[in-house]
């Protein structure tokens, strides 16, 4: 018994307590008992998943939009294998997390035992950092380690693992102070040198990724745009650091073929590439011909691509880069330096708004969830068909109100997803958008956000198939093969849940569903056809669009 005792398992959550961690999202296991028990006399808010995925990807989202480390508690064996694609998909789209597993006893590790595997090895290659406890007194300084390492640019996944035998031991020593590294102030002659590129140029084009939202360096790019006179580019993770309303705005880039925002990009001659991770876009479909010259600021050294060799790279606060690079360029003007794309996207949101076809065309769901979510509202859109047309549709005001997965670029993070959004921003309305396929891996979560009382409104695209995956054989082969499934009942599978079911049965239903179930405090699943014929629709369309603009 080590009741009253202040274990390794309480002195790891006094560490959490210190590092301000306010929930832990997870499931109990045999062999993480103690650091259970630990949670239940805590500050910290335990909150029980039905399923490790599930748990990872709150702790994920939870890390996106706030900065600090989303935490996840798994078992050993299967619990822990079940957290590695939430902390992948943390891994590769740079938000921190600290995942805390369970292990087997150090009495029984070293041979073959029941439910053993080596998480260490495991969970390596997708982390930054991490290792078992196997010491007492390491425990506060490999907890401290993990957060630092997982908020350092640029940020990802860490994890500890601790085997219930080190678990229920006297635990040594207190949590270690929190302290905060500060990035350096830009060189001056690498500010120079990147003034002279834009004083040069004729044809500049900034792209700018997620790093601008993490710096906190979104009006820093405003003013930077606005001074020279430089359109903007977003990736889809960079979705709402530079507003879609500004008359600079070139809109997302990414989509999986030409579209309009990569015309702004053909005539470029310097991009300035601001917070941008190679890890969603490659260089490559961006600078095919090697020919552009490149700016790279962002608090990271730049990655090594053959198609991203850099005349200028300039590491440190975003802000500050900016704003200096600003103050000393002496622009030319030049003219039409704005292609005409947000008119274009306009355009196409426009013509779906009036489209009363039934099954929806993707175009008028998105204009409707548009209609219904305020500015700083949170919308997440799964991976599927559904990610790209919200994605290049979705106009986005502010950053982290438009969530998308494309580093790892995986299914079933948005419901998960969307109650750790809420849990962060009671305030805000949030909504998942995502396919069918989606939501049917990641359903039994309804069950969390409706016993922990977390209401968010769930939107299915439904078309009963996998629709990027048909999308993209219609493309190379003319066919579709295994890509198609059957569903339940949507509405009584929320209303078994205890949630609200809805069926869209008509265009002009579902955006008054909408804004009900956005308004009502309850968690809400609506179910609606889609029509994804237009996606072949849509390639012609941009295969058309043939001169840059």
């Amino acid at each position: 018994m080590t009741q009253g005792i202040r274990t390794v398992a309480r002195l790891i959550v006094e560490c959490l307590e210190n590092e301000g961690v306010e929930f832990v999202f997870g499931l109990p296991g045999e062999e993480n008992l103690h650091m259970i028990d630990a949670l239940v006399d805590s500050s910290i808010r335990f909150v029980t998943t039905r399923d490790e995925r599930g748990a990872a990807f709150m702790a994920d989202a939870y890390g996106g939009l706030t900065g600090e480390p989303g935490v996840c508690l798994a078992t050993l064996g299967p619990g822990a294998i079940n957290l590695m694609l939430g902390i992948a998909n943390a891994q590769l789209d740079s938000h921190p997390l600290v995942a805390i597993t369970a292990q087997a006893g150090l009495s029984r590790i070293y041979k073959e035992s029941h439910q053993f595997v080596d998480i260490v090895s495991l969970y390596r290659p997708i982390t930054k950092w991490g290792d078992m406890v196997t010491l007492p007194v390491a425990a506060p300084e490999m907890i401290r380690k993990a957060f630092k390492l997982a908020t350092t640019e640029r940020p990802g996944a860490t994890f500890i693992v601790l085997p219930e035998d080190v678990a229920e031991l006297p635990g040594e020593g207190a949590p270690l102070p929190v302290n905060v590294p500060r990035d350096p102030a830009p060189s001056e002659d690498q500010v120079h040198r990147a003034a002279h590129v834009l004083e040069s140029a004729r044809h500049p084009v900034v792209l700018a990724g997620p790093g601008i939202a993490r710096d906190g360096a979104v009006d820093a790019l405003i003013r930077f745009s606005e001074r020279l006179n430089v359109p903007v580019a977003t990736t889809f993770l960079g979705k709402g650091v530079f507003p879609d309303d500004h008359p600079n705005a070139l809109g997302t880039i990414g989509f999986m073929v030409r579209d309009y925002a990569n015309f702004g990009f053909d005539r470029a001659d310097v991009v300035v590439a601001v917070g941008y991770d190679l890890v969603e876009y490659s260089p490559e479909r961006w600078n095919p011909s090697r020919d552009k010259r490149i700016v790279h600021i962002h608090r990271t050294v730049a990655e090594v691509d053959a198609h991203y060799s850099l005349e200028v790279g300039l590491q440190g606060s975003i802000g500050a880069t900016l704003d200096a690079i600003a103050g000393s360029a002496d622009m030319h003007a030049i003219a039409g330096a704005v292609p005409p794309v947000r008119g274009l996207v306009q355009a196409e949101l426009e013509r779906g708004a009036a489209d009363d076809a039934f099954p929806l065309r993707p175009q008028r769901l998105v204009a409707d969830i548009r209609s219904a979510m305020g500015h700083e509202d949170i919308v997440l859109c799964d991976t599927g068909a559904v990610k790209m047309w919200m994605a290049r549709l979705y106009p986005t005001y502010r950053p982290n109100t438009c969530l998308i997965s494309n580093g790892l670029a995986t299914m079933a993070f948005s419901l998960p997803g969307a109650f750790a959004a809420k849990l962060v921003h009671p305030e805000r309305k949030v909504l998942a958008a995502m396919g069918d396929g989606a939501f049917l891996m990641s359903a039994a979560e309804i069950e969390t956000a409706v016993r922990e009382r977390v209401p968010f409104v769930i939107l299915v695209w439904v078309d009963g198939g996998y629709g990027l995956i048909g999308w993209k054989q219609d493309i190379h082969f003319g066919r579709q093969a295994a890509v198609s499934f059957g569903n339940p009942d949507f509405v009584q599978l929320a209303e078994s849940f205890g949630a609200r079911g809805y069926q869209i049965g008509a265009a002009d239903e579902l955006l008054p569903t909408l804004r009900k179930a956005l308004d009502d405090d309850v968690v809400s699943v609506i179910a609606c056809p889609v029509d994804y014929r237009e996606n072949g629709r849509l390639i012609e369309r941009l295969g058309a669009l043939t001169e840059p603009i």
